[in-house]
Parts: C-alpha cells; sequence; structure tokens
C-alpha cells in the first residue's frame, strides 16, 4: 500500500506542483531541542506539532516543512553562563543550573528575522497559507507578527491556538505536563518514559509547566485533543481555501 507524502522533503518536483496545486498550504512546525522533563524526549514541541500537521495535511491538503529547533524564550544571565527557558524556573537563582539537552535559544529579533526569510521563500515557492505552531513563546511571536507578514508577504497565516479554549483541549498549551504528555502519548508512545518521573507524587518533576502528567496524562486524552484540534483546523482550513 502507498503511504499519502506530505513532507516536504520527501518530495519531488512533480509531486511538490500536483500538492500545492490542489491546496497550496505549508505547515511549519516550531520546535525546540529542549527539556521537556525526563519522560519526554528534548525534541517534543517539533514532534507534536510535526506529527499533527502531518494529520491534518492528509485531511485537508498542503506540505509539511521541516520542524525548526530554534526558538526565543526566557533567558537570565548568572555568573558567566547563560539560563534559559526551564534552566531558570527550576532552580532558585542561588544555584541555577543548566538542563541536559537543551540547545535551541535566539533572541526574538533574529528569531523574527529567520520566520521572515522562511515566510519570503514560501512565497516564492506558491504558497499561499502558512500555518505555524509549536513551541510556545515561537508561536506567540509568530502571531504578534501575522498582521505585519500578511502585509508584506500576502500569505494567509494563522497559529492553532482557537480563542476560548481551555488548557486541557489546545494544542500545546503547558511545558511537558499533562497536555503535551498526553499528545506525546497518542502520536509517539514510544518515545514517552512515565517511569522516569519521580514515583512519590507529592515530588514535583523538575521542569515542568501545568497539570501533573501523572495524574492527568493518558493516550485517550491526547487522542481526543488531536481529533478535536483537526476538525477545528479542517474547517478553517477548507474557509481558507475558498476564499482563494
Amino acid at each position: 500500500m502507498m503511504t499519502e507524502k506530505v513532507l516536504y522533503v520527501e518530495l519531488t518536483p512533480q509531486e511538490f506542483e500536483d500538492r500545492i496545486s490542489k491546496a497550496p498550504i505549508a505547515y511549519l512546525p516550531l520546535g525546540t531541542l529542549e527539556w521537556h522533563g525526563k519522560h519526554l524526549p528534548l525534541g517534543t514541541d517539533g514532534l507534536i506539532s510535526s506529527g499533527f500537521f502531518v494529520e491534518l495535511a492528509k485531511r485537508v491538503g498542503g506540505i509539511v516543512l521541516p520542524m525548526l529547533f530554534l526558538g526565543p524564550g526566557s533567558l537570565k544571565k548568572v555568573g558567566g553562563k547563560e539560563f534559559y527557558g526551564m534552566d531558570i524556573l527550576s532552580y532558585p537563582l542561588s544555584d541555577p543550573h543548566q538542563l541536559v539537552g537543551s540547545a535551541y535559544w535566539v533572541d526574538e529579533p533574529m528569531f523574527k528575522q529567520i520566520l521572515d526569510v522562511i515566510l519570503k521563500q514560501l512565497k516564492r515557492a506558491g504558497f499561499k497559507i502558512v500555518v505555524a505552531h509549536g513551541h510556545g513563546p515561537s508561536t506567540k511571536l509568530f502571531v504578534r507578527n501575522i498582521t505585519e507578514w500578511c502585509e508584506k508577504f500576502g500569505l494567509d497565516l494563522t497559529a492553532c491556538w482557537q480563542k476560548g479554549e481551555t488548557a486541557k483541549i489546545g494544542l500545546q498549551t503547558d511545558h511537558a505536563s499533562a497536555n503535551e504528555t498526553s499528545l506525546m502519548m497518542a502520536l509517539r508512545p514510544d518515545l514517552v518514559h512515565m517511569d522516569h518521573l519521580p514515583q512519590n507524587i507529592k515530588e514535583r518533576p523538575l521542569g515542568l509547566i501545568g497539570r501533573d502528567p501523572r495524574k492527568h496524562a493518558s493516550s485517550e486524552a491526547g487522542e481526543h485533543i488531536l481529533s478535536l484540534q483537526v476538525k477545528n483546523m479542517i474547517k478553517i482550513l477548507k474557509e481558507k481555501l475558498a476564499k482563494l
């Protein structure tokens, strides 16, 4: 059985033309290489957004770009070292530690410049709609600049956070906690290691923001979120395609 190809890097020029002629949508996963607790992989942000986009592209059309691994976030400098993201949230300032594996940080002006160049190239390649989503600070920066980029490039841009959604049903609404853990359980259960978290429920896992995944995460919850979000985005994208 032939599997539908939706990844940009796997398409031949003819396959690219075929897909973009039917649905000129580019999906940009905004990832990181960042500590996501002891139970999740360092590429969780991009793995979730890429997995979601692959399913969406199969349902509504379009092409999924490679995930970015650079992104903005909080930054503190202590004792000549840089601490960003979960580093500084996980320890008191008197005893900061660089968490294992995190290697993604760029400042917001540089990240905006990166996205600016990417959008210029996507416009050149023939895309008309761009959906970007993933790492929280990256997604927020993208959303803040949508109006500017729409005017500059003539593209229709959107992320996947919708008004009125709660953290429980939104896409990537916490950091390595119940929401992202559930999504990983649904998309890549082979990469989730819940046994790596403290067994004592009173001991807070390191570098997590949100509801405790030991209590609230499940593959069923992840499947529910994905189903709901795919349905929501199909409706939004079909409306955008109809306006082209």
